[in-house]
């Protein structure tokens, strides 16, 4: 990572000592304690979580709150990891700059744009399903132009300043927060029965074991539910890139670590919970109308269709202003690092990266272009091929941990605020399951072409990065001492 600003656009750096605006590398630290309170909630809520959860149900029976729960933990000790190094470290590149020192620029470079790709092609998703939303509301507009709307006005908020993109980003997410939250409190009050008006029986806990057991598909659909629900907790990591650009980084990282096991527990484990007990896990209404929306009209709660339509929608838009934000802020760190275009680096007189998020949002464009154009081949290759990206970056954040850990320890002892439990061992214990996982995901069928295209692709990214760290070494390399060359003058006439 620069240890050095780049230069604004203007001419500034605003970064210079005594500048309390802006943070040591540009950014503007626009980022309240109550934006990142919400960022950190809401980046684990995300609309794979209202959507996909019905296929995972389907899949596993109530099973899949083991599936949830293995995730979960998965994600609790990778978010632990990083929190040990963001804390120590705040930078808008985070785990891609932790890579970059501890394991070397090949690693930096090729995780920070596997990653960048990751959220480009999910912008494009989001677009379309908001887009798809909108349209049932207003069909007058076409499909395509509702997506472009909201991205244009999404890139217009992250351009004005941070806190523009902080401010909705609270609101997004406090709308998810609320809207989990009220489901898990009326959902629990019909399930025993004390929710007054209450259309469902009140069968307790019953419906997890009257239809076939606790596994009706048997234990190993615990594994196909994990495939079918790690990526839906994919945006956890956001809350460390965004710490950088707020006042009190290390205290941002530290709360956002320590309460992410009981964000899992309350709104995956327990929504997807209320969702088992209100209704038995083969009820056909579950894969025909959504788990939530299922859940809702067991309750006889009025219009649940278009309820869950604002919740998805505002969740939608939610997950594309944090994904560009986060796509931006990749861009930025790879620019500054010169492992991406200069100008990426450069931020503006409000400290915006400017150019990192114009080219962020060019590229969804063209991803959604191709969603309309030619969604079953070259968007489909987009998506598969991002597919298995999530696990990649949390492999490489487990092993990056190993080796930061060191550096911390000897660099500045006094920054290591938050440990990983049981170093080295659970770091160890995670990559093992991470690893696991990427190796089941290859014997099913419906995950292995994700699996190999995204390999193929993060393959491609490092012999890039190797192809770049070969001819900067050659390049460094130092030139021969005057004296010697005469002498191989002398050999060569002789």
């Amino acid at each position: 990572m620069s240890s050095l600003p780049s230069p604004t656009k203007e001419g500034g750096i605003p970064g210079r000592p005594g500048n309390p605006q802006h943070s040591s590398d540009g950014l503007q630290a626009g980022l309240k304690n109550r934006h990142l309170s919400m960022i950190a909630i809401g980046g684990v809520i995300g609309a794979g979580l209202f959507v996909g959860s019905a296929s995972g149900i389907a899949a596993a029976g109530p099973a899949i709150l083991l599936s949830y729960a293995l995730v979960g933990l998965m994600v609790v000790l990778v978010m632990r990891m990083l929190g040990e190094m963001a804390a120590a470290r705040p930078s808008s590149g985070s785990f891609s700059a932790y890579a970059d020192q501890a394991l070397g620029r090949w690693a930096g470079f090729s995780i920070g744009w596997l990653y960048w790709f990751f959220w480009v092609v999910v912008l494009a998703v989001e677009a379309t399903a908001g887009a798809q939303i909108l349209e049932g509301w207003i069909p007058a507009v076409p499909q395509w132009a509702w997506a472009l709307i909201v991205m244009i006005v999404l890139t217009a908020t992250n351009l004005v300043s941070v806190s523009s993109f902080g401010e909705f980003e609270f609101w997004f997410a406090g709308i998810k927060v609320v809207a989990i939250g009220g489901f898990v409190l009326i959902g629990l009050l019909a399930v025993f029965g004390v929710l007054p008006g209450s259309d469902n029986p009140g069968a307790g806990f019953g419906h997890l074991t009257d239809a076939g057991g606790f596994f009706p598909k048997g234990p190993g659909a615990i594994l196909t539910g994990v495939l079918m629900v790690v990526f839906s907790f994919m945006g956890s990591e956001i809350v460390t890139l965004a710490a950088g650009e707020s006042s009190n980084p290390q205290r941002a990282v530290a709360k956002a670590t320590n309460s992410v096991i009981w964000r899992i527990a309350v709104f995956y484990l327990g929504s997807v919970l209320v969702v088992l007990t209100l209704l038995p896990w083969n009820d056909p209404s579950i894969t025909k109308d959504g788990s939530y929306v299922a859940a809702l009209n067991s309750i006889g709660i009025p219009h649940a269709g278009q309820v869950m339509n604002v919740i998805v929608l505002t969740a939608v838009l939610s997950c594309l202003n944090s994904g560009l934000y986060t796509a931006s802020r990749m861009a930025f760190s790879l620019g500054q690092r010169g492992d991406a275009p200069s100008a990426f680096g450069r931020v503006t007189r409000r400290g915006v990266p400017q150019a990192a998020i114009l080219s962020s949002v060019l590229f969804g464009f063209v991803a959604v272009f191709f969603n309309y154009q030619w969604p079953d081949t070259v968007f489909a290759f987009l998506l598969n091929s991002s597919g298995a990206v999530a696990l990649f970056v949390w492999l490489v954040i487990c092993f990056t941990q190993l080796r930061m850990r060191g550096i911390i320890l000897r660099e500045s002892p006094e920054k290591l605020v938050v440990r990983m439990w049981l170093f080295p061992y659970l770091t160890w214990a995670t990559i093992a399951m991470i690893s696991f996982v990427l190796v089941y995901m290859l014997t099913d069928e419906a995950a292995r072409e994700q699996v190999l295209l995204s390999l193929l692709v993060a393959a491609l990214v490092v012999a890039v990065a190797l192809v770049r760290d070969f001819r900067g070494r050659k390049a460094a390399a130092p030139a021969p001492s005057p004296a010697a060359e005469p002498e191989a003058d002398e050999v060569v006439k002789g």
